[in-house]
């Protein structure tokens, strides 16, 4: 079962990539902003969460 981190990171991601598009298409500098943070955010939650499931697997 994949850790919870990484379910978490994966939502985060496309949360960053739908509010950084809207923020784009808009011509909101902040919204685009916050959606590339919450990208990278949940990136590294993800990898967490993969650390996470290779231990487990030991």
């Amino acid at each position: 079962m994949m850790d919870k981190d990484r379910v978490i990171g994966s939502a985060k991601v496309v949360k960053g990539k739908i509010k950084e598009a809207l923020g784009k298409a808009v011509g909101d500098v902040k919204l685009e902003s916050e959606g590339k943070a919450d990208k990278f955010e949940g990136k590294v939650q993800n990898a967490v969460g993969g650390i996470k499931d290779v231990i487990k697997e030991k």
